[in-house]
């Protein structure tokens, strides 16, 4: 059973798919000071709290389970190559939605 408690798999891969969907929606080149990055960013996050609202139906999520999460969804970010303060923002959202 406490094995299991630390069983993160789901989770991680979870936060790579959140943070994959985001970057094919939002692209590095996307201009943050228009008035419509502000529009498309609000549809986008609605769509991934519908989402992390149906994984978190689905799997348990303790508090390891949830920082393996939020840390994949910031790496995967960072991979691809955006802002730093941009993904804590990102970040920040994520988990006050878990």
């Amino acid at each position: 059973m406490l094995f299991k408690w630390f069983d993160a798999k789901a989770a991680n891969e979870f936060g790579a798919e959140l943070a994959r969907f985001f970057i094919e929606r939002m692209p590095l080149d996307t201009h943050r000071d228009e008035k419509k990055f502000a529009v498309k960013t609000s549809g986008i996050l609605g769509k991934l709290s519908l989402r992390l609202s149906q994984f978190k139906a689905a799997n348990k999520l303790n508090f390891y389970t949830k920082a393996q999460l939020a840390n994949s969804f910031k790496w995967t970010l960072k991979d691809a190559g955006y802002d730093a303060k941009y993904i804590d923002d990102l970040t920040e959202w994520l988990v006050k939605q878990l």
